[in-house]
């Protein structure tokens, strides 16, 4: 495991390689993270008020790093709460959003996510989008995965619906029963669909849960991206290598134009 300054994919070792969504494709990072720091940091001074106890604000470098990136919006709330030492009913995925159930706060957060995107849209990583088209270029199958329900919402306003051909989303997860990250199960689905083996895909990830997922699962190949400073814990979390961004991940052979796109 090493901080690289450039990774090599070559054709002969792998068939397929997953990517993230969000910090790896889209910049949807901040996106997420105002939106969970306005949903904890309403509730916990709302119960404040009501229990009298202190309360600390959500930290969007630490608690967004350990408790939420990477994680379904009921598992970041969960995994948050418990870190604060606060537990409650799991509720339904129907529950209303002024409901203090583990779903209703992730329904609440959904909905600032929402606010947000209309607002200001999401930019995408040039790098990444280049990459993915090399890859199509020399036939190396591409997949993207993500926690979030709203993959094709996000990708559309991107500009970027198009680009992936597998899509493994909060949605398929839900309907097949997949566990969330650090579990490798949505990277194991994108891999069968592209029909290469676990040994010879590659999985592309920015947050600790999806780096140790991919560790679990014993893929070819776990390239951490660090955008945030924490390559140390992308490593401590698995990531075979690290880089600072996929502009470093070169492919070989290099694109042809006679190759065909996979």
């Amino acid at each position: 495991m090493s901080e690289a300054r450039i990774v090599v994919l070559r054709r002969e070792e792998f068939d397929a390689v997953v990517f993230d969504m969000d910090g790896v494709v889209t910049k949807t990072a901040v996106v997420h993270a105002i939106a969970w720091k306005r949903l904890f940091d309403d509730y916990m001074e709302e119960r404040s008020q009501s229990t009298g106890e202190d309360w600390r604000p959500f930290d969007v470098e630490v608690d967004y790093r350990q408790y939420v990136d990477g994680k379904s919006r009921y598992d970041g709330v969960r995994s948050f709460l418990a870190s604060r030492g606060i537990i409650l009913p799991e509720g339904t995925p129907d529950d209303a959003i002024d409901v203090d159930t583990v779903c209703g706060l992730g329904n609440r957060k959904n909905g600032y996510f929402l606010e947000e995107l209309e607002q200001h849209g999401v930019g995408v990583f040039e790098s990444t989008v280049r990459l993915v088209r090399i890859l199509h270029g020399v036939g190396i199958g591409t997949a993207i995965i993500s926690a979030s329900k709203n993959m094709a919402l996000v990708l559309g306003v991107g500009g970027v619906g198009d680009l992936f051909s597998v899509c493994v989303d909060g949605i398929t997860a839900a309907e097949m029963g997949l566990p969330g990250k650090p579990d490798p199960a949505v990277f194991v689905e994108a891999a069968r669909r592209l029909g290469a083996t676990i040994e010879r895909t590659v999985v592309v990830e920015d947050a600790r849960a999806g780096v140790e997922a991919g560790r679990r699962g014993s893929f070819g190949l776990v390239i951490g991206v660090d955008r945030t400073g924490d390559a140390k814990g992308l490593l401590a979390a698995g990531a075979d290598v690290v880089v600072s961004d996929l502009a470093d991940v070169f492919v070989d052979p290099p694109f042809s134009p006679a190759a065909r796109p996979r």
